[in-house]
C-alpha cells in the first residue's frame, strides 16, 4: 500500500469528534457551491459531489435541502475558502482549510492558536510546498465488474496513483485536477460515488516521541475546534 492509503488509514484514527461540526461544515461547503455554480445537483457537479458526502456523513436529507434552500438567499453571505500556514512544535509542518465570511476574524483566531499552544503562525508558501494537493473517490464495490488492477489501467488518462480497497469500498486517489474527469468517468459507466474530496498529503512525515506527538494533538485539536476551519493537514507520523 501507498502513502495516501497510510495517510488515510492514520486519518480515520482522527474523525471529527462533533457530528454537529461535520454537518456545519458540509453545510458551508454547500452555500459556497450553489453560490458559485446554482443550486441543481443535475447541472452543478461540486454540488452533486458534496451531497453525495451529506449522505455518507447521515447527514439528514432535510438539512441539504434546507442548506441548498438558504444558499440561494441573496442575503446569504458566501464564504471565501483561504490557506493557513505554520509549524507546531517539534518542527511538524501544518496547513489549515477554512471557510470564512471574515478574513480578519479567522485570520486573528487561528494565529491565536498556533501562538497559545506552542507552533508558530506562519507565512502563505512557508509550508504548502511540503504537501500534495490531491483528490479522491469512494465508490461501491459492487459497481465495478473488473478487478482493481484493470480498473487502475482503465484510470490511467486521468494520473490516478492509488486504487485499493478497504471495508468502506475502493478508494481513488489522483492529482487535484483530474477530480472532474474521474467524475465524470465513474458517473457515465454508472459507477456510484459514496464518497468525493479533497486532500493534502504531506510528501514526509517526522516521527516523535509519545509526549512530542500530545504537544502536537493539542495545537492540532485546537485548530480543528475553531469555526472556520473546514480541514487541518500536518507531516506528523501518528504512533
Amino acid at each position: 500500500m501507498g502513502r495516501a492509503f497510510e495517510f488515510r488509514k492514520a486519518r480515520k484514527m482522527k474523525r471529527w469528534s462533533a457530528m454537529a461540526r461535520t454537518f456545519t461544515r458540509i453545510g458551508k461547503d454547500i452555500v459556497m457551491a450553489v453560490k458559485s455554480g446554482g443550486p441543481n445537483p443535475d447541472t452543478n457537479a461540486h454540488l452533486r459531489a458534496i451531497i453525495q458526502n451529506a449522505k455518507a456523513a447521515n447527514m439528514p436529507k432535510d438539512n441539504v435541502d434546507r442548506a441548498i434552500k438558504r444558499a440561494t438567499d441573496k442575503d446569504t453571505a458566501n464564504y471565501k475558502e483561504v490557506l493557513f500556514e505554520g509549524y507546531a512544535a517539534h518542527g511538524i509542518a501544518v496547513l489549515v482549510e477554512a471557510a470564512t465570511d471574515n478574513n480578519n476574524r479567522s485570520v486573528a483566531n487561528i494565529r491565536t492558536i498556533f501562538n497559545k499552544y506552542g507552533g508558530t503562525f506562519g507565512t502563505s508558501g512557508s509550508v504548502v510546498f511540503m504537501f500534495d494537493r490531491t483528490c479522491n473517490f469512494r465508490i461501491k464495490t459492487e459497481d465495478v465488474k473488473i478487478d482493481l488492477e484493470e480498473l487502475e489501467l482503465d484510470l490511467l488518462d486521468f494520473e490516478v496513483e492509488e486504487v485499493f480497497e478497504d471495508e468502506d469500498g475502493i478508494i481513488i486517489y489522483a492529482p487535484f485536477e483530474q477530480f472532474g474527469a474521474i467524475q465524470k468517468y465513474l458517473e457515465e459507466n454508472t459507477i456510484e460515488i459514496l464518497s468525493s474530496g479533497f486532500e493534502r498529503i504531506p510528501t514526509t512525515t517526522k516521527k516523535l516521541s509519545e509526549t512530542e506527538q500530545a504537544d502536537v494533538e493539542l495545537l492540532l485539536e485546537k485548530l480543528e475546534e475553531d469555526d472556520d476551519v473546514q480541514q487541518v493537514y500536518h507531516s506528523l507520523e501518528m504512533i
